[in-house]
């Protein structure tokens, strides 16, 4: 199959390495410091199990999704707007387009901007970018999609490829609890610079950890989101299958970037105010996150 990857960060180069390696046409659109060195090198893809090249196509240009049976858009969720307005005019009538991203609304405003079905895929994996074209796989990688015409299709797709994918009923729900768990470590990582192991380990942290968790879930009973599962018990475990990760808000941080937090404990804050539930830890967690991300502007506009 023709694939292309919106997006080559480490979410993206990871299920697109994937997908190469099982022998699909892989495209991966990205920044040029990792386009250049995947157009020299290939991707270099590194988990537990392996380390190898991976022959695919890289561009920094949305014009390589032209022709792509299937698109995963792995952008940050700042970036979706921009992503959806390039990759337009190169999309196949006929193309699945999936949304691999952090947050509970990027399908419906990716779907709303293209005028097409885009389908949200919910997405467990530990990775970094450990370098140029070098993407570094700590754990997991298991996707949630909702069902479709193609559901079937892709999940015999991913599962060749060595990437487990479940079909859910509630896939909003699961988004949902995915949004809980990077409510919950997200910031917490980025304010401290500590894996999710050290993290949880802090005095205190724990019960911090749990009044985030109960006030998202607050906020989804008054949404009237059903999310599946125990929630404190997938924020434990996730320290105990990812002890090592930092998260996604804290690498931005850490390279001086801006993060997704506004669609994190971001959008808990807004989804709470409007809804009247209150959300005072979100609101402490979200606040610190914009000052740090405001210091980081600071240091690049004066160096």
């Amino acid at each position: 199959m023709r694939i292309a990857v919106m997006g080559a960060g480490a979410v993206g180069c990871y299920y697109g390495g994937m997908l190469a390696r099982a022998g699909h046409e892989v495209a991966l659109v990205g920044r040029p410091v990792h386009v250049d060195a995947m157009t020299r090198d290939g991707l270099l893809l590194e988990t537990r199990d392996f380390r190898e090249h991976v022959p695919v196509r890289a561009s920094a240009s949305a014009s390589a999704v032209h022709g792509a049976q299937l698109v995963l858009c792995c952008v940050k969720s700042t970036d979706t707007a921009n992503a959806a307005t390039e990759m337009a005019p190169h999309l196949a009538p006929e193309a699945i387009v999936l949304s691999l991203q952090n947050g509970v609304d990027n399908a419906e405003r990716l779907q709303a901007l293209l005028g097409r079905e885009v389908g949200a895929a919910v997405v467990y994996v530990a990775t970094e970018m450990a370098g140029p074209g070098h993407v570094k796989h700590h754990g997991r990688g298991e996707l949630v999609i909702g069902p479709s015409d193609a559901s079937g299709r892709l999940v015999e797709l991913f599962g060749d490829a060595g990437v487990p994918v479940q079909v859910s009923d509630n896939v909003v729900g699961a988004l949902w609890a995915k949004l809980i768990l990077n409510c919950a470590y997200n910031a917490l990582s980025a304010i401290t610079q500590l894996p999710y192991g050290r993290l949880v380990a802090g005095e205190s942290i724990e019960d911090v950890m749990r009044d985030v968790v109960q006030e998202c879930l607050d906020l989804a009973w008054a949404e009237r989101i059903t999310v599946p599962g125990d929630s404190w018990e997938a924020v434990q475990k996730i320290a105990k299958t990812m002890p090592t990760q930092f998260s996604s808000t804290a690498q931005d941080l850490g390279r001086g970037k801006r993060s997704e937090i506004d669609h994190l404990n971001g959008y808990v804050l807004r989804r709470g105010q409007a809804l009247g539930v209150a959300t005072p830890v979100n609101r402490v967690l979200y606040s610190v996150v914009k000052l740090l991300e405001e210091r980081n502007a600071d240091k690049a506009s004066a160096g």
